[in-house]
């Protein structure tokens, strides 16, 4: 049964640890992070993009294919189905479509038709038993070789969110989409202490968990991030996997050409990699 991430946050938040947020991109993506949530005992949330929908055929399909393969694969530990950046219109259809929790990211629009849009989809999801995450402030990134460290979430505009109700919270603390650059600046520190001081301890989720240093992972969740999103991490190991496998021939042994075969190297790297995240971010072991 796929569940509402609100209590496996408030958990985590409380426990000093975070839950992973891991994106699925199709069917080997799904099957390996559930594997590896089973196997390491941890509460996991599978994050789906709205770009990741359309390439399955749209949320209905991502909703019953998770369902299934959960199923099937006899998982007991809590899996929650969690829409990732989504907009206005998204997160409403993933909410009618079955998904058990849901972004708004409002961040684009000036805060005060942000606050209006993320009350009312509080309140939506909060009706159909779902939790709800919203964003304040940016997540930078790199294109055409210009940097954005990300825009710093202000804490006034973090507090008034958060008094909506919104059961975790994104905000920009200098965290960066895709891979960091050698010049990336690290996260604000003082900035995440002074949201989660004027947040009455809200759980905050880091975007962008991929490639962050173990140091500054660990002081995060000291400081109250309860939620750490990854995805650019696993496409590169599923990549570097899938790449050895074909360099080294082994497509061309038997019948290493089945796509069954050709996707487990990538597949297997990825149940791996989020096994050590899960054990990483201290979450393996709290499904017990």
């Amino acid at each position: 049964m796929l569940v509402s991430a609100t209590e496996m946050i408030n958990k985590a938040h409380e426990g000093h640890y975070a839950i992973g947020a891991f994106n699925i991109n199709n069917l080997e993506w799904t099957k390996a992070i559930l594997a590896a949530a089973e196997e390491a005992k941890s509460p996991v949330m599978l994050g789906v993009s709205e770009g990741a929908a359309k390439y399955m055929c749209g949320f209905k399909t991502v909703v019953a294919m998770v369902k299934e393969i959960h199923d099937n694969m006899g998982i007991t530990v809590p899996v929650a189905l969690h829409l990732d950046h989504g907009s206005y219109d998204g997160a409403k259809a993933c909410i009618e479509a079955g998904f058990t929790s849901v972004m708004f990211d409002g961040s684009h629009y000036d805060f005060a038709e942000n606050l209006e849009k993320s009350k009312e989809m509080i309140a939506l999801a909060h009706s159909k038993g779902i939790s709800i995450e919203c964003e304040v402030g940016g997540i930078g990134g790199e294109e055409d070789g210009v940097v954005s460290a990300g825009e710093l979430a202000d804490p006034q505009e973090c507090k008034t969110i958060a008094e909506l109700g919104v059961d975790f919270l994104a905000a920009g603390i200098g965290n960066i989409h895709g891979k960091y650059p050698a010049n990336w600046a690290g996260l604000s520190f003082d900035r995440l202490g002074e949201i989660q001081a004027v947040t009455n301890g809200k759980p905050l989720v880091l975007h962008g968990g991929s490639g962050i240093p173990a140091d500054q992972i660990a002081k995060a969740i000291s400081l109250g991030v309860s939620k750490i999103n990854v995805n650019t991490e696993l496409q590169l190991e599923f990549a570097a996997a899938t790449r050895k496998y074909i360099e080294e021939g082994k497509d061309q042994e038997g019948k290493g050409y089945d796509p069954r075969k050709l996707l487990k190297p990538g597949a297997d790297a990825i149940k791996a990699k989020v096994i050590a995240m899960m054990n990483q971010f201290g979450s393996a072991g709290k499904a017990e």
